[in-house]
C-alpha cells in the first residue's frame, strides 16, 4: 500500500510536465533561454529524481550543441515505482496556448489524480484502522493467554511479523491480513473455551477432579469396606446372642446336674414327679432357699396351703414363704420371729395367726384372704384356727413379683436375714386365686381330696433350690407318719 501511495505521488508530480510539452527552440541560446524560463518544472523534477538530477537530458557525445530539430524525449525512471515521464519540461507557455485536445487530456488527468488521491487517503485510513484492530486483538490475545495453562501458552513460538520486512512491502500487507485472520480465529476459540475456565476459577477452592476410573475404584472399595463392616457387626451380634444362649443352656444343664446329684445323694429311687417331693433347709442361714419360677398375676383373693415341718428348736419358725414386688418387699409374707406368734403380712399390714409349729412334726397350714374388707382365715391340719378382717382391705396383690420359700426378702429377690430364715421341710405348696371352702381345706389336710393350685401347683419344674437347700422325693400322705 505504501508503494501504491508513492506511485500516486509520482503521477501527481508529473502532471504539470505532461500539460506543457516542450517545443524545440532553434539554437543553443534558445534552449538555454527556454531552460531559464521554466525554473518551476525543473525543481519539481529535481525533487522527484533526486539532487543529482539535471533539468534536461545530458548531451550525447559527438552531438552538436544545438540543432534545428528538437531532440526526441528521453524517458526518466524514478527510484520509486513511478510511471515513466518524458524528459522534456514544459515551456513557460500559458494553459490557454495548449491545443483543445491537450486541454481535455489535462482535465482528465487532473480528475484521475484527484480520484487516486481520495482512494489513497481512504486506503491509508483503512490501514490505520486495521493497525488499531491488530493492536487491540494482540492485547486481547495477550490477556487471554495470561489466563491459560502454561501448556497452551507454550504451544508454539510466535513470530514477530512486524519486523519481517519493510512497511512498504505488499507481502507484509498480505501477511498482516493472514495474521489478523489467524488471530481472530484463535480469539474465537479462546472465547468459546473461556467461560468454562472462568467458572472453574470463580469456584472457591475447587477440589481436584479425579479421573472417572479412580472415582469408580474408590466407590467400589468403599462399598466393599462398608459391606465388610456390616458383616462384622452382624457376626458380633450373632456371637453375642449365641454366647448368651450357650450360657443359658449351660446354666440349665448345671441345674439339672445339681438336681440329679441331690437325688442320688438322698437315694431318690422312689422319686415320682410332679408333686412327690419336698424342699429341705437343714441350717439357719441367709443363703439356703427355694425359688418359684412362675410369675404370679394380680390377685384379689387367694388361698395358700402347704405342709410344714419346723426344726427350729422352739426359737421361732422363721419365714416359710415371702412374696415381694417392685416397690414393696412385704407384699405377702408368712413369718414367725422369735417367741412372737406367727404373722401374716399383706402390703406391710399385719395380722397375727393362732398357729403353732413347735412340735417338730408335719402340719398342714392353709391361709385364705380376700381384698373385700380384708377378710382372712387361718387353718391348721384342716381346722379353722382363726379369722379376721381389715387386713389390707381393697388392696390387690400386685403381679410379676418373686416368691421365695425359706427366706424373708428385704428387697426384691434378695437381702435375706439369717435370723428370719426357715429351718425344716416344705412340701405341697399350692396357690389358688380364690378362697377355698373349709371342706376343701379339710380334704387336702386328711389326704382325702388332694387338690393342686390353679395359680401355682406344686411341680418339680416350677421350684428351684439354691445355696444347699435340697429336693427330695416325698409323698406327704404316705410318709408323714414315718417322718
Amino acid at each position: 500500500m505504501l508503494a501504491f501511495l508513492g506511485a500516486v505521488i509520482c503521477i501527481i508530480a508529473s502532471v504539470p510536465l505532461a500539460a506543457s510539452p516542450a517545443r524545440a527552440l532553434p539554437g543553443g541560446a534558445d534552449n538555454a533561454s527556454a531552460a531559464a524560463a521554466s525554473p518551476g518544472p525543473q525543481r519539481s523534477l529535481s525533487a522527484l529524481h533526486g539532487a543529482g538530477g539535471s533539468a534536461g537530458p545530458p548531451a550525447l557525445p559527438g552531438a552538436p550543441a544545438a540543432s534545428a530539430h528538437p531532440l526526441p524525449p528521453v524517458p526518466l525512471f524514478s527510484r520509486f515505482l513511478c510511471t515513466p515521464l518524458a524528459a522534456a519540461c514544459p515551456s513557460g507557455a500559458e494553459p490557454g496556448d495548449a491545443a483543445p485536445g491537450e486541454r481535455e487530456e489535462l482535465l482528465l488527468l487532473q480528475s484521475t489524480a484527484e480520484q487516486l488521491r481520495q482512494t489513497a487517503l481512504q486506503q491509508e485510513a483503512r490501514i490505520r484502522a486495521d493497525q488499531d484492530t491488530i493492536r487491540e486483538l494482540t492485547g486481547k490475545l495477550g490477556r487471554c493467554e495470561s489466563g491459560l495453562p502454561r501448556g497452551l501458552q507454550e504451544a508454539g513460538p510466535r513470530r514477530d511479523t512486524m519486523a519481517d520486512g519493510p512497511w512498504d512491502s505488499p507481502a507484509l500487507i498480505l501477511e498482516l491480513e493472514d495474521a489478523v485472520r489467524a488471530l481472530r480465529d484463535r480469539i474465537d476459540r479462546i472465547e468459546q473455551e473461556l467461560p468454562a475456565r472462568v467458572n472453574l476459577s470463580a469456584a472457591p477452592a475447587p477440589a481436584p477432579v479425579m479421573p472417572t476410573t479412580l472415582h469408580s475404584k474408590m466407590d467400589e472399595l468403599e462399598g466393599q469396606l462398608l459391606a465388610k463392616v456390616l458383616a462384622l457387626e452382624k457376626e458380633r451380634v450373632a456371637l453375642g446372642h449365641s454366647s448368651q444362649q450357650q450360657r443359658q443352656e449351660v446354666e440349665k444343664e448345671l441345674d439339672a446336674l445339681q438336681d440329679r446329684v441331690a437325688e442320688l445323694e438322698h437315694g431318690s429311687s422312689a422319686y415320682s414327679p410332679p408333686d412327690a417331693f419336698k424342699i429341705s433347709i437343714p441350717v439357719r442361714n441367709n443363703y439356703m432357699y427355694a425359688r418359684v419360677r412362675k410369675a404370679l398375676p394380680e390377685l384379689y383373693a387367694f388361698t395358700v396351703c402347704m405342709w410344714l415341718r419346723s426344726r427350729s428348736g422352739g426359737t421361732g419358725q422363721g419365714t416359710p414363704f415371702s412374696y415381694s414386688v417392685p416397690g414393696q418387699a412385704n407384699e405377702v409374707v408368712l413369718l414367725e420371729a422369735g417367741h412372737d406368734p406367727m404373722e401374716l403380712l399383706i402390703n406391710d399390714k399385719v395380722a397375727q395367726l393362732p398357729l403353732s409349729l413347735k412340735d417338730n412334726g408335719w402340719h398342714h397350714i392353709c391361709i385364705a384372704w380376700t381384698t373385700r374388707d380384708g377378710l382372712w382365715s387361718a387353718y391348721q391340719d384342716g381346722d379353722l384356727r382363726g379369722s379376721g378382717e381389715n387386713l389390707a382391705a381393697w388392696h390387690p396383690i400386685k403381679p410379676h413379683g418373686i416368691l421365695i420359700l425359706g427366706q424373708e426378702q428385704d428387697t426384691l429377690g434378695g437381702r435375706f436375714d439369717a435370723t428370719q430364715a426357715f429351718v425344716g421341710d416344705i412340701a405341697q405348696f399350692n396357690l389358688w386365686d380364690h378362697a377355698l371352702t373349709p371342706a376343701q381345706v379339710l380334704g387336702i389336710a386328711n389326704c382325702t381330696g388332694p387338690l393342686l393350685g390353679n395359680i401355682l401347683p406344686w411341680e418339680d419344674k416350677l421350684v428351684e433350690a439354691f445355696g444347699g437347700a435340697t429336693k427330695a422325693a416325698f409323698d406327704v400322705c404316705k410318709g408323714k407318719a414315718k417322718a
